[in-house]
């Protein structure tokens, strides 16, 4: 039976804190989900991986024996590898250690050989019971989704229907969430064992780039053509923004690269009603083209009087 270093397998140091465990194991776990890899092997083998990793390294009593045994099993493989409650040759004792039913995760494993290796039931098989296959309550496995947003869903916000696990989820998108934000839905995860309560379904939102703004916190950016003639002379110009058509107004003799403020234009604040962001529009001078042979020579001879 292998060593397992569940440490590694979730990319963490042995000193690591128990928000940087829970941080690395969302991070794999979402990048190795059955539902982002349908039909392959390999990443669903990974996927039972991370969790048998994050069983362990999330929880205190299974991450101190695992901790002890880590030091311990050098000392074990040289004493032959005794098996559960057999003391090997080299006087090392593995029944301290080992929990159920031998190597083979047996009857006394609550967890099933299916979903955990033989040296997680080994080691934990039997832990947290008083006798038999006893075990105490524990939370069921959380779950990981994506769901993609166009900005403008991101600003109005609203119900949305997801699918997770051939189970369909209406939620509601609160006005001014952000790329890479995660929602939790307590219960909405894998079933408790021994009476625990469900796992949670964390969504993590992904936000499209839009071809029109660009968004910096609460605020939006956007490039606004102005045709030579009302740089020049100024007067007024329709925007579409996300709340709306805004008319503005334009100064003459405007440069091209102005930028000008829309305050309160810009995107909603997340969970803060009534508040938002502000707009800035960054004029983009357009010439005109395909000019005849008289609007050239009014130019050459608006030209010439600036000589």
């Amino acid at each position: 039976m292998d060593y397992k270093d569940y440490y590694k397998t979730l990319g963490v140091e042995k000193t690591a804190s128990k928000d940087q465990i829970k941080k690395a194991y969302r991070k794999l776990a979402r990048q190795y989900h059955p539902d982002v890899n349908p039909n392959d092997a390999e990443a669903e083998r990974k996927f039972k991986e991370i969790n048998e990793a994050n069983e362990v390294l999330s929880d205190d009593e299974k991450r101190q024996k695992y901790d002890q045994l880590g030091a311990d099993w050098q000392r074990y493989q040289q004493a032959g590898g005794g098996r559960g409650g057999q003391q090997a040759g080299g006087g090392f004792d593995w029944s301290q250690y080992a929990q159920g039913g031998g190597f083979g995760g047996g009857t006394d494993d609550p967890f099933g050989g299916a979903d955990f290796s033989d040296f997680f039931s080994s080691m934990f098989g039997g832990m947290g019971g008083g006798g038999g296959g006893g075990s105490r309550p524990r939370a069921g496995q959380d779950y990981q989704a994506e769901l993609e947003l166009t900005l403008e869903d991101a600003y109005h916000g609203g119900p949305r229907t997801l699918t997770v696990n051939g189970k369909n989820l209406r939620i509601t998108i609160q006005p001014g969430v952000e790329d890479g934000q995660v929602i939790r839905l307590r219960d909405q995860g894998g079933p408790g064992r021994n009476g625990g309560p469900s796992g949670s379904l964390y969504i993590t939102l992904r936000i499209r780039p839009d071809a029109r703004f660009s968004r910096t916190g609460n605020d939006l950016t956007m490039d606004v053509p102005v045709n030579l003639y009302t740089a020049l002379l100024g007067g007024e110009q329709t925007v579409e923004t996300l709340s709306g058509p805004v008319k503005i107004n334009i100064k003459p003799e405007t440069q091209n690269g102005t930028r000008l403020r829309l305050r309160g234009k810009g995107f909603p604040v997340y969970r803060q009603a009534g508040q938002f962001g502000d707009l800035y529009l960054r004029l983009s001078l357009t010439l005109p083209t395909g000019l005849t042979e008289q609007e050239k020579t009014l130019f050459r001879q608006l030209a010439d009087l600036r000589k």
